[in-house]
């Protein structure tokens, strides 16, 4: 255990270093001129000598691997830098910002996988029958949909036409923030977690359908039905932990699929999350929040990759005992 966590450790600095380098000298050759973005509405005003002395104090006079080095250095002893959209220091924007993220991701991420998992178990133990036809084409249908065509659509039929959810935000607009309470802010999380959860169930269930119809037409399933087993004892003792592994493979691995559909999501509902300020800072010109939001995203998809293969074990201890086995011939 030590030495697969030691592997996946050194594996995850050096993800994080070519991530880094390969995200800056993209950032670096962006056409959007950092300081034209600063400055913004008054760029007519600004002459070339103050512009030369906000390049300076950026650091953007200086040679690219230089600016690469003195950031990467930054990084090192955790400092991320400065924003320049919210001026304010970038680990405390993407905290913030990555609260009400969080809450938006958890929901539709918990939602798409349970309801994801029990809609394939029940495809693949009536295939063919007309519950599994009907779940196939909700699959099919929504996997290639845009979060952010559903989205609009959602809130034109519930926010707009029914008045049943919020137009916008993650709380009431005006609101001290302290006054807001517990219901309101999941009255505001309804719709952009409805709107993530119902693409990503397609992905969770047409996969468990696949291994479950695997599982049901195995030898041992055959043999317990052979010997008077019901359907919901072959689901519950044969068909549910071959079908669980995978779809805990797929769930942890759809966490960068997640991310990017929330800034759609977020972007659709104006809702003020991590998604949202990453599309500010590329449009802006932002670059320390933007590698600062590449490297957060990355140690947190790795991180739910990893926190996967512990979960592996406890689903399913055969794989130690597998791995055991072969290590030892």
């Amino acid at each position: 255990m030590l030495r697969a966590i030691s592997g996946k450790g050194l594996r995850m600095v050096i993800l994080l270093g070519l991530v880094s380098l390969f995200s800056f000298v993209l950032v670096a050759n962006s056409p959007i001129d950092p300081v034209d973005a600063y400055i913004g509405a008054d760029m007519m005003l600004v002459g070339d000598a103050q512009r030369a002395l906000i390049a300076e104090k950026w650091g953007l006079n200086r040679p690219l691997h230089e600016r690469f080095l003195s950031w990467a250095g930054q990084v090192v002893r955790g400092d991320l830098g400065h924003s320049t959209v919210y001026n304010e220091p970038v680990a405390r924007v993407i905290v913030k910002r990555f609260q009400n993220s969080l809450a938006l991701m958890g929901a539709a991420w918990l939602l798409s996988g349970l309801i994801g998992f029990a809609a394939g178990v029940v495809a693949g133990v009536w295939e063919g029958r007309f519950i599994d036809r009907v779940i196939r084409i909700y699959a099919l249908t929504l996997a290639s949909t845009p979060a952010f065509w559903l989205g609009i659509v959602l809130l034109v039929i519930f926010s707009v036409q029914l008045g049943w959810t919020p137009l916008c935000g993650a709380a009431p607009p005006g609101m001290d923030p302290n006054a807001i309470t517990f219901a309101q802010r999941v009255h505001h999380l309804i719709l952009p977690a409805l709107t993530l959860s119902i693409i990503g169930i397609a992905a969770i269930a047409m996969h468990t359908r696949e291994k479950v119809i695997e599982a049901m037409q195995s030898d041992y399933v055959l043999f317990a039905r052979a010997q008077g087993e019901g359907t919901f004892g072959l689901i519950a003792y044969h068909v549910l932990r071959n079908a669980a592994l995978p779809a805990i493979t797929l769930q942890f691995a759809s966490l960068g699929e997640l991310f990017g559909g929330s800034v759609l999501a977020e972007q659709v509902f104006a809702y003020p999350g991590l998604g949202r300020a990453t599309v500010a800072a590329g449009i802006r010109g932002d670059v320390p929040l933007l590698l600062g939001v590449v490297l957060f995203t990355t140690l947190f998809v790795s991180m739910g990759n990893a926190l996967a293969d512990l979960l592996y074990r406890v689903v399913d201890p055969r794989i130690d005992e597998g791995r055991e086995v072969q290590h030892g011939h």
